[in-house]
């Protein structure tokens, strides 16, 4: 069975019954595809760490790239095991940490502030907001073919998105514009933990490429794409100011508003006017 099939507590997606109404007084019942949206709690050795409201599915993934995206682990050889459990109330996701990781880990878990997963809450987020990021490794902004064709494939790959039109994806696509992995999540933070956890957890390079969101482009997912050393970023979105300070201070080539026949591109502390089409 696919995951995609899957109607256990890890499904994507449930049927579910409507009542239709058309505007010429009409009525029905048709059935629709529903994203599900459940709680997962999120343990790193032993300690509870953060409640996700998650599609439950690839949750493997998005346990690599959470906690690469909240500074648990520098890398995915940090994590000893990666074990999702079926609780009561939902679904426990339990990172391992090898012993190496585990003391710099659990000082972060204690004090718990959250960086970059569900925007900022109290002062030490603040402060963590301040925190510089680190710089881009390999700076590649995408031809525009690369682009456009990245754009023109990526519906037939949003299985779940096409089925629910509830969801957001996170696509990594080569430098030529083809798609090599998609994840996809309600929670547009979640879809694009996914992908980096999905590529980390397969050996496969997130810097031979670029990323394409279809949500918008808010300055945590600058954030997350910066610390996994992503070599640019597009999305269908225009960026938020904050958005852009941080893929600024980070040297992330960020492209956005990005449409079938234009994008803006941003390098600076603003966005260029130029458009392409």
């Amino acid at each position: 069975m696919s995951r995609d099939d899957d109607q256990g507590p890890r499904a994507g997606d449930r049927e579910l019954r409507f009542g239709e109404h058309g505007a010429d007084g009409s009525s029905r019942e048709t059935t629709r595809a529903v994203a599900v949206e459940a709680p997962v709690a999120v343990e790193v050795a032993g300690l509870g760490y953060a409640v996700m409201m998650v599609t439950p599915r690839d949750l493997e993934d998005f346990g690599v790239g959470f906690a690469l995206a909240e500074r648990l682990i520098a890398g995915p050889d940090d994590l000893a095991s990666v074990d999702v459990c079926e609780a009561e109330a939902g679904l426990v996701l339990r990172l391992g940490l090898i012993p190496g990781a585990a003391r710099p880990a659990l000082d972060r878990v204690r004090r718990r502030t959250g960086d970059s997963s569900c925007g900022l809450c109290g002062v030490s987020s603040l402060e963590a907001l301040a925190k510089p990021l680190p710089r881009v490794p390999s700076p590649r902004r995408p031809s525009e073919q690369a682009v456009f064709a990245a754009l023109g494939t990526l519906r037939d790959r949003q299985s779940l998105g096409r089925r629910t039109a509830a969801v957001h994806a996170a696509a990594f696509c080569t430098p030529d514009g083809r798609i090599e992995t998609v994840r996809e999540d309600v929670g547009r933070h979640n879809a694009l933990d996914k992908l980096i956890g999905a590529r980390l957890r397969q050996g496969l390079s997130l810097q031979d490429g670029f990323v394409l969101l279809t949500s918008r482009c808010s300055y945590e997912l600058v954030e997350k794409a910066a610390v996994a050393g992503l070599s640019a970023l597009v999305t269908v979105s225009l960026p938020t100011t904050l958005a852009i300070e941080r893929a600024a201070e980070a040297g992330l080539p960020l492209l956005v508003l990005a449409r079938d026949d234009s994008f803006l591109t941003v390098t600076d502390s603003s966005v260029e006017s130029d458009r392409y089409s």
